[in-house]
């Protein structure tokens, strides 16, 4: 089973964890633009993607449909500027369980990156390190002594590491406590922001990448959002012991669900997030928490086009949408 369809550890508020490094390879120049230079990096990575393994698998954007590039945007494998694919030389390399994802000639010539649900920063990055150090193998990456490894932009510079974690935090949204987590984070070199196209989902980062371990960054990461972690399910409890109206919400939204004809984008979002609030906190016993996953990701327009086979209208992929929810809630 794919990572995100999974649980992990503290997924109730922890969604996903990503490592990603910026890398370039030694003999080409950085941040390539000449169509030339980078049909040569490509050339040299499927020549030796097999000596590299884990499955690997080397993809060129433009020989798969626009709905599957979207639908890897919508995993959050690839950014949506590298799924536009401008310049027809965009590819991949990633393995079945999509796990693995890096991405070929962006601002750097490889940002590899690496997933898994919940939070488990310190698995994913030995596992993210274990493969970077065999890529470095076989391709060889441009470091520097004093520097670390070399990137186009100076801040990627030294380790090159950016982790984040996905956190929903619905219920510090709700009693309005965000601000207090956005003025805590400001005394350390890390970024939180809301992640787009969700209601109450947001990214934890590290901004600094040189001067600091990868160890010592993930760390710092991983300590920060169990603080976060501890927040939110302290004020998730508050809001469970108001009363009915949450309880009231979230079997509202449920029912929608289980009975609605048509269902936007906007709707489905707003309705599964409650409905996993509830899941997380007890309230709602009718759902599993792979059932939520599945309909979280058959939700988006891409994925659910793909699992469907077809391209729709916004008013088709309405009805599809919520006919593909009902039947995942009568799944036995």
């Amino acid at each position: 089973m794919n990572w995100y369809l999974q649980s992990g550890k503290d997924s109730d508020v922890a969604l996903s964890t990503k490592i990603k490094f910026n890398r370039n390879i030694v003999g080409f120049p950085f941040n390539l633009k000449n169509k030339k230079q980078i049909e040569e990096l490509q050339a040299k990575i499927k020549e030796n993607i097999y000596l590299i393994g884990y499955g690997l698998r080397y993809i060129e954007l433009k020989n798969i449909d626009e709905v599957t590039r979207y639908s890897l945007v919508e995993k959050n494998l690839i950014t949506e500027e590298f799924a536009k694919n401008k310049n027809g030389l965009n590819s991949i390399l990633i393995n079945d369980e999509e796990n693995i994802c890096i991405m070929v000639s962006t601002e750097d010539h490889l940002e590899v990156q690496v997933f898994s649900s919940g939070l488990d920063l310190k698995n994913t990055l030995n596992y993210a390190i274990e493969l970077d150090n065999k890529i470095d193998e076989v391709l060889g990456y441009a470091k520097n002594k004093k520097y670390g490894y070399l990137t186009t932009y100076p801040n990627n510079c030294g380790t090159g590491l950016k982790v984040s974690v996905m956190l929903q935090l619905p219920a510090l949204l709700e009693t309005k406590n965000m601000r207090t987590i956005f003025d805590a984070l400001s005394n350390f070199e890390i970024n939180i922001k809301p992640v787009e196209n969700t209601n109450d989902v947001f990214e934890i980062s590290n901004i600094k990448t040189l001067g600091n371990t990868e160890n010592e960054i993930a760390k710092e990461i991983n300590i920060l959002t169990e603080k976060i972690i501890e927040k939110e399910r302290e004020l998730r409890k508050i809001l469970a012991n108001k009363g009915i109206e949450l309880e009231d919400r979230i079997y509202r939204s449920y029912g929608i669900l289980a009975n609605c004809r048509t269902l936007s984008l906007e709707e489905a979002k707003e309705y599964l997030s409650i409905l996993k609030l509830g899941k997380d906190i007890g309230i709602l016993q009718e759902l599993t928490d792979a059932k939520i996953q599945k309909m979280i990701l058959l939700s988006k327009p891409a994925n659910l086009e793909k699992y469907l086979g077809n391209k729709y209208s916004i008013i088709e992929l309405n009805i599809k949408r919520a006919e593909i929810i009902k039947q995942i809630i009568n799944e036995k």
